[in-house]
């Protein structure tokens, strides 16, 4: 595991541990692991330097981020992803990792996880669990329903999904880090965010051209930010084509239950029946 943000809780850690070990997965924590300076975990060399280190190591098949918070994107120009490249693993995180999940997609053409981090596996629901090993080792495409979805704008696309955090995401326009979402399905959660402070960033993510040619919008959980109906109507004030299938209240992100997505993989999205079928498996044995 690496803790490419900030420093997390023990105890929420060790219930973490303790889900993946009864599960039957063999953890591996860096002695390094729990370094600390002011609110990250480490320097920003010695973060990035981690995940550089899992990823070289063969004995290593899947790397979970401990927490979020603050500072994976500031790890960012420390990687090494030509050697992540040569190396590809499963790597699973979400909130402030989405600035990794992207990166190294564009940057490897990896497939990524958009999932709950190991500090955050203890208080989850079981679906929470289940999705995060069907996506990264089920044996079959997966198949996601949201009944609880609110269509948005009708309609159907296929493409590959990609997406995170809004206030990360956000925050890496303009950088050379800055994500690419032209013909991809795009999915944005987020948490604690007032109203005006989302219109805000879906403006300037709008006004950047960062929403030119998605082909499609998926909203995931807005936990803290006021009722969903309000981040409707903010993202119905984007103009995105109406011929662009939008879905809106999809669990991901920071609710109770975190349905795991893989990023990069291509996916048909149906915002009229509230369905995300992906084409294919995100593994290879």
């Amino acid at each position: 595991m690496a803790a490419p943000a900030g420093p997390f809780d023990r105890d929420q850690f060790k219930g973490g541990l303790e889900v993946l070990e009864a599960a039957g997965f063999h953890v591996h924590a860096p002695a390094d692991l729990f370094t600390s300076s002011r609110y990250l975990a480490g320097s920003d060399p010695h973060r990035a330097a981690t995940v550089n280190r899992l990823f070289a190591d063969p004995s290593v098949d899947a790397v979970i981020c401990a927490r979020g918070g603050f500072g994976s994107m500031r790890a960012l120009p420390h990687l090494d992803f030509e050697l992540i490249a040569a190396n590809p693993k499963i790597f699973i995180g979400f909130s402030d990792a989405s600035a990794l999940l992207m990166s190294l997609y564009a940057r490897c053409r990896l497939v990524t996880f958009h999932g709950p981090v190991l500090t955050t596996l203890a208080g989850a629901p079981q679906q929470t669990f289940d999705a995060l090993l069907q996506a990264t080792a089920g044996q079959t495409a997966l198949s996601i329903q949201s009944p609880d979805g609110q269509t948005v704008q009708p309609g159907a696309v296929t493409a590959a999904v990609c997406g995170g955090n809004l206030a990360t995401l956000c925050h890496l326009i303009g950088t050379p880090f800055e994500p690419r979402f032209r013909d991809h399905i795009l999915f944005l959660e987020d948490c604690n965010e007032a109203a005006y402070s989302i219109d805000r960033m879906l403006s300037q993510m709008r006004l950047a051209g960062s929403l030119d040619g998605i082909a499609g919008l998926i909203l995931g959980s807005f936990e803290g930010c006021g009722p969903l109906e309000d981040i409707v109507a903010i993202v119905r004030g984007l103009d995105i084509p109406e011929s662009t299938p939008i879905l809106a209240g999809f669990a991901v992100g920071h609710s109770a239950i975190n349905t795991t997505l893989p990023v990069g993989l291509s996916a048909h999205l149906d915002a009229s029946a509230k369905t995300l079928r992906y084409l294919q498996i995100a593994t290879v044995a």
